[in-house]
């Protein structure tokens, strides 16, 4: 700032009046003030200003990389954060790089607030996070931790999508698990349920599996091995989500099964991949800009009122019919 002072002929105290757009700077001293700026390139360090007040105002977001579903939310939580005044950081998770090291990066970026997006984590060390920073874990449930929770109902979604299969006339629907992966266990428990209550027990099969193409990828070889010694395929799956839902698809495809005319396919999510195939996937919707919205609020309201009670916020899924689900095919006599 002494640089934009002594070139536009003005005292360091009124540079910094203009860049934190305060009164007491005429029009043409402001403007003449921001050309020289923009001439020698500098920018106000933000950071550093804030920092100088005890704040970051920056809300750290968690994340895994290659999960298609978090970057919808990713593109929720910046528009949102945004509006509140709260730039957001990113750190995400890979095969060589573990949550708690991704989480510790955010922290030592004096992130105040954290949005963790399914963490796969046990809630003691989510309670831990919640005493260190206004923590948001979202899409999986943390009982006991003192964190704010979003998720969607999955049983609520999980039933919507196993009524539309009976409804077209399903009875042998296989389930892939997804493993550890945020709502697998309420979406095994309700699939198991629905297949209970339209009585269908003697055809309930959960397959191991992940939130993962591969997953998808070799439950349809799994499938189609069993094919190859006389067992029949499943008239339809429901996939533990999107993801795992198009491995599964590509594959049977590639193997010559039509889809849906022989197998139905039914993913969860809705992530954006599930657009842009060239045959649309039948899936459950999470609204992800919604779940985004509350998150952000969620943390911004934590770091205002830091006593508040940990809140949950459980969103309603819908069923999204496309092209990928069908009616069962005619059992042979």
């Amino acid at each position: 700032m002494a640089d934009v002072a002594e070139k536009a002929g003005v005292s360091r105290a009124l540079v910094s009046i203009i860049f934190r757009d305060l009164p007491g700077a005429g029009r043409e001293t402001r403007e003449r003030v921001l050309r020289v700026a923009d001439e020698i390139g500098y920018r106000p360090d933000n950071a550093a200003r804030l920092l100088a007040r005890g704040r970051s105002r920056t809300l750290g977001v968690l994340f895994t990389v290659h999960q298609t579903f978090h970057t919808d939310l990713i593109a929720g939580i910046y528009p949102e954060a945004e509006r509140l005044g709260y730039d957001v950081l990113l750190s995400g998770t890979t095969p060589g790089r573990g949550q708690a090291k991704a989480v510790e990066a955010l922290l030592g970026h004096r992130c105040e607030g954290l949005i963790l997006l399914a963490p796969e984590a046990e809630p003691g060390y989510l309670d831990q996070l919640g005493r260190r920073a206004a923590t948001v874990s979202v899409a999986r449930r943390a009982p006991g931790a003192r964190v704010d929770l979003v998720h969607s109902a999955e049983g609520k979604g999980v039933r919507q999508a196993m009524d539309h299969l009976v409804e077209l006339g399903h009875r042998r629907i296989a389930h892939i698990d997804g493993g550890r992966g945020s709502g697998s266990a309420e979406r095994r428990r309700a699939y198991r349920a629905a297949m209970r209550r339209h009585g269908l027990v003697d055809h309930v099969r959960v397959i191991p599996g992940a939130h993962t193409e591969e997953s998808g990828i070799e439950t349809a070889r799994i499938l189609l091995a069993e094919r190859g010694q006389g067992l029949p395929l499943p008239t339809a799956v429901l996939a533990g989500n999107d993801r795992c839902a198009i491995g599964l698809l590509m594959t049977l495809t590639q193997a010559g099964v039509e889809v849906p005319r022989e197998v139905s396919v039914v993913g969860y999510d809705d992530s954006h991949l599930s657009h842009l195939m060239s045959i649309g996937l039948t899936t459950v919707r999470q609204d992800a800009v919604l779940m985004a919205e509350h998150a952000v609020r969620f943390a911004v309201d934590r770091l205002e009122d830091p006593e508040l009670e940990p809140r949950e916020a459980v969103l309603d899924p819908k069923l999204v019919v496309r092209g990928t689900s069908g009616p069962a095919p005619q059992e042979p006599a």
